[in-house]
């Protein structure tokens, strides 16, 4: 058995809640530099259109793209919009992913065979309220990670300069700029996430290939990572965009999905895949494997303060 074992007294709801939230903390903490590396190149072409020449190509893919920012920038500027970044975890990835167990336990009347339907169904609705609880933090991360240090000014200073000026320029609305894209972007994340991840972990157990153990999350978790970023791919690149647009740049999602498609043509849905991948893949296995540790470690230890020696 590797890692902590599994025990008999199941989770509570707190511990998934305070898990998952750490859990996505420590992933970002590793994989923001492949984060942002896929936000410049999701970014990258809206203004040239589809006839861009080599020299205004910025970026080349995800090494390219990271060592072209270092150089450029500077090794910091891989990790721009950090704080944002983490504070949207702790609030996004706590309900998103921390509730999804209750969630699908409400939609099954709490019958411990859940379906495919009660599963999708709890993913859509955690990846929604999450996205209702967390929207500004994800626009502010997003506007971090957009923006270049190096040649012209910075749009923001720091993470409360950032809120503040959107919030005065923009008004309330800004910080929930791209609400619809992200819901929808999240709603479909969670499904393809959580219930892949559900799913795969379910068969490999029935099927006696493997325990509940970290080969097992391992597995679980980069084939979900796989499978996400197929399906996300397309919502994910209209909701970088839009967020990172000037106030009268698009007038919707649906616009800026329909400038990107005939400025630019369908292959623009899949900018960055290969760091969006790179991201989600290692994001999920980090996650996962260590969401799954935390509430065994976490459970354990109230268990033991609870029961006397």
């Amino acid at each position: 058995m590797v890692g902590f074992k599994a025990t008999d007294v199941p989770p509570t709801a707190t511990v998934k809640f305070l898990g998952a939230g750490t859990a996505a903390c420590i992933a970002d903490l590793i994989t923001f530099p492949l984060d942002t590396a896929k936000v410049r190149l999701q970014i990258q072409g809206e203004r040239q259109g589809p006839m861009q020449t080599a020299a205004s190509v910025k970026y080349r893919g995800v090494l390219g793209t990271i060592l072209t920012m270092v150089r450029t920038e500077g090794p910091r500027s891989l990790y721009n919009g950090l704080v944002a970044g983490l504070q949207r975890q702790m609030s996004f990835a706590s309900v998103r992913i921390g509730l999804y167990d209750s969630v699908k336990q409400f939609y099954t009347k709490g019958s411990e065979h859940a379906g495919i339907g009660s599963r999708l169904l709890a993913g859509s609705t955690t990846g929604a309220l999450a996205v209702a609880v967390a929207q500004p933090t994800d626009v502010v991360k997003v506007r971090f990670q957009a923006q270049a240090r190096a040649g012209g000014s910075q749009r923001y200073q720091s993470t409360v300069d950032a809120y503040k000026t959107i919030a005065r320029k923009e008004g309330f609305r800004g910080l929930w700029k791209g609400t619809a894209p992200n819901i929808a972007r999240n709603a479909i994340v969670n499904c393809a996430e959580l219930v892949t991840y559900d799913l795969i972990k379910d068969a490999l157990l029935k099927a006696n290939l493997m325990t509940d153990d970290l080969p097992c999350h391992f597995t679980s978790a980069f084939g979900a990572g796989f499978c996400t970023t197929i399906i996300a791919s397309p919502v994910d690149v209209v909701k970088t965009r839009y967020m990172n647009s000037a106030p009268s740049q698009y007038s919707s999602a649906g616009h800026c999905a329909l400038t990107m498609l005939q400025k630019e043509g369908p292959r623009a849905f899949y900018k960055g895949f290969m760091p969006s991948f790179l991201r989600l893949g290692s994001w999920n296995v980090v996650m996962f494997v260590t969401y799954e540790q935390l509430k065994r470690a976490l459970t354990a230890a109230c268990t033991s303060r609870e029961v006397p020696f």
